[in-house]
């Protein structure tokens, strides 16, 4: 059998993360993916008339990174050690990468950076997270 996770958004209040740890204990479910694209549109630099022409849609990369960091430390503080978080959100470097781990998420997964890199950032991310090990 393949493992089914749970991919939530970076908008969910603290109580409603509450609510998907409840439901992941019910349910037995391996893990959780942390996090998916945001509606919230508060943080862009772009002018309100711009946004709105673009219209609605989900946001994603570097204006859900922190958001997604605080989900995945508030996650890991209350799910069980063997529950998987892959932590999404932000990820173009291995200082991301590593800060989504070091948040308590045991995997990472990139999306929009590939988009704008291309598949070399994963080599970049890689190095960068050997190369902070050695340091360490």
């Amino acid at each position: 059998p393949r493992p089914v996770l749970l991919k939530i958004a970076p908008d969910l209040t603290d109580g409603q993360l509450d609510d998907i740890v409840s439901i992941v204990e019910e349910l037995d479910l391996p893990g959780i993916i942390a996090t998916n694209t945001t509606i919230d549109r508060s943080n862009l630099k772009t002018r309100d008339a711009t946004i709105e022409s673009i219209g609605n849609g989900g946001l994603s990369g570097k204006p859900v990174a922190q958001r997604s960091t605080e989900v995945i430390k508030y996650l890991r503080t209350r799910l069980p050690k063997e529950t998987i978080i892959i932590g999404v959100g932000g990820i173009n470097s291995a200082t991301a990468a590593l800060e989504k781990i070091e948040a308590g998420a045991n995997l990472v997964q990139v999306y929009s950076s590939m988009i704008y890199e291309g598949p070399t950032l994963i080599k970049k991310i890689n190095k960068g997270i050997i190369a902070a090990q050695k340091n360490a």
